[in-house]
């Protein structure tokens, strides 16, 4: 079943960004987009967010219209923009995750505090709950974001550049996080990084106003798993100046 389908999309600012995009990505699929910086790779996860609208075309997320299964996505942005100085532990951020279902004045019931927790213990984190924020690394605290996204119980989960300004070690744990969390939910993560893409991704899409998809899901007859593959024979794969 297709998780999401965007078919026949435009979209423009000042001018076109989007052109025509054609893309199913498969209930259980890793898919990572890559592309230039302004070639519409964020201008599309807000497409299928619906914080922007398409100009022409349209997306489908499980065959019903994005207002309909915004519950469905969960989100976790390039840039948290937290205020690392601001008093705010990391239960209590993850716990934000349920603020589309809060009413003005009501505080959070047991069950949605139960979920922050069983979230934060899929990441890894639930040591750090009554930690404040500021005080983990930026690794850390993106896997606290995660966390907080997992607790609408998401079918699929999108990020924007997951692993910005993240040592590699770091880099290294929230791929593999996402790894473990796609044997039940959807991924979709936009990403600058090659390696990402040998050693997680099943689909690639390449954007630049337009679109070149790439199936991966072949790729472990050339290399059994713990074999080096490098960027190099990636690149050729995938049509060399094409991407």
């Amino acid at each position: 079943m297709n998780a999401i389908e965007v078919k026949n999309l435009s979209f423009s600012y000042d001018q076109k960004v989007l052109e025509d995009i054609n893309l199913e990505v498969k209930e259980g699929d890793f898919t990572v987009i890559i592309g230039p910086n302004g070639g519409g790779k964020s201008t599309l996860l807000k497409l299928i967010l619906g914080i922007l609208k398409p100009q022409k075309g349209e997306i489908k997320v499980f065959g019903r219209d994005i207002e309909e299964s915004l519950n469905l996505i969960g989100y976790v942005p390039q840039n948290t923009n937290i205020n690392v100085d601001f008093p705010i532990k990391v239960y209590e951020v993850v716990l934000m995750g349920h603020i589309k279902e809060k009413k003005w004045g009501f505080g959070y019931s047991e069950i949605e505090k139960s979920c922050a927790l069983h979230s934060l213990r899929e990441v890894g984190m639930e040591e750090f709950a009554y930690k404040k924020i500021g005080d983990l690394s930026g690794g850390q605290r993106q896997r606290v974001m995660i966390a907080r996204a997992l607790c609408n119980h998401p079918k699929i989960l999108l990020l924007d550049e997951p692993t910005a300004n993240i040592d590699i070690d770091g880099q290294k744990m929230i791929y593999e996080l996402l790894k473990k969390l796609n044997k039940d939910i959807t991924i979709v993560t936009v990403s600058h990084d090659l390696s990402v893409i040998l050693e997680y991704a099943s689909k690639v899409a390449h954007i630049n106003k337009k679109i070149t998809f790439h199936d991966l899901s072949y790729r472990a007859k050339f290399r059994p798993e713990g074999e080096h593959f490098c960027e190099v024979e990636m690149l050729n794969m995938l049509g060399g100046s094409k991407c």
